[in-house]
Order: structure tokens, then C-alpha cells, then sequence
């Protein structure tokens, strides 16, 4: 018997899981994909298969890294706020982050399909540039899943899961 391939969730299940997760609303619409440039400044996650090969990357633009880590948090708005100003996350807004895209593996996981999971010290917060091929993976064409989201009382940014390369 064959096993199926990883599939990308659908925005439903991405804004179920944030709504879930953060106790906030959260509106997803269609987003434009990651470039090079944008990379420099996002969130990046690999996830691994239970060979230990990649085979998918998540990642978020700073804005929505700052929303979501404050959110989770119970951080207030002007915590987020200050990491845009900063440009920079804060340890702690990091360290949510970091849980969110552990967590963000169960979005790939379904009954008959290889079991995906974050792969140990592989998600890079704004400012840590992810290895060159791990980046290539994010901006590869083919199966991807580009969003806008927002989430209630904090702002909007851009979300990208990829299964291509």
C-alpha cells in the first residue's frame, strides 16, 4: 500500500487552528508568495518527515510574527507594535513564535500521509536568515499555500506553507 503525499491545509483550516490557538478572530484572504527579500525579515520553519528529510517550510512576515507571538502571549498591541518599530522580535514574542510554528505542524499531519513535524533548531526569526536552500524551498513555485491574515485587535501580515522543491 502506497502512502499518500503531504497536502497543503486549505485557509479554513489555518484560520481554525490560529482561532483556536490565539482565543482571537482571525481573517484569511489570498496572499502574494515570499520573494529572497522577503525572507530577510520573516519567520522561517522547516518541518521533517520521521526520515529526517525536509519536506515542507512555513513561514510569516514579521508583522504577523509580532500579531501572533503577542496574541498568543496575551501580550498587548503595543508589545507587537514596539517589535515593528524595532524591527526586531523580543525574546519572549520569539519564543511564541517559535511554539506557534511547533504547533503549526499539525496543519500538515493527515490519517494516511507521512507524519511531518518541526524540525529541532530549525525556525528563523526575523533577522536569522535561513539557510540558502531551505529559503529556495520557500520561494519555489508549485505547491504552496500564500495568505494574508489578520488577527483581531493586533494587525495583518503575510503567511506562506510550501511543499514545493
Amino acid at each position: 500500500m502506497t502512502q499518500a503525499t503531504t497536502q497543503l491545509p486549505s485557509p479554513k483550516d489555518v484560520r481554525d487552528m490560529l482561532e483556536e490557538l490565539l482565543g482571537k478572530d482571525i481573517t484569511v484572504g489570498d496572499g502574494t508568495p515570499a520573494s529572497a527579500a522577503d525572507l530577510q525579515k520573516a519567520t522561517v520553519a522547516v518541518y521533517i518527515d520521521d526520515k529526517n528529510v525536509v519536506t515542507g517550510v512555513g513561514g510569516m512576515d514579521l508583522p504577523l510574527s509580532a500579531w501572533i507571538g503577542a496574541a498568543i502571549g496575551l501580550i498587548p498591541k503595543g508589545g507587537a507594535e514596539a517589535c515593528l518599530e524595532d524591527n526586531e522580535l523580543t525574546k519572549m514574542v520569539g519564543e511564541n513564535v517559535r511554539e506557534v510554528c511547533n504547533i503549526m505542524a499539525a496543519l500538515l499531519n493527515r490519517e494516511g500521509t507521512p507524519h511531518l513535524r518541526l524540525e529541532k533548531e530549525a525556525v528563523y526569526l526575523p533577522g536569522e536568515p535561513a539557510p540558502a536552500d531551505i529559503q529556495g524551498r520557500m520561494v519555489a513555485l508549485g505547491a504552496r499555500l500564500d495568505l494574508n491574515v489578520t488577527v483581531a485587535g493586533y494587525g495583518s501580515g503575510r503567511l506562506w506553507i510550501s511543499l514545493a522543491g
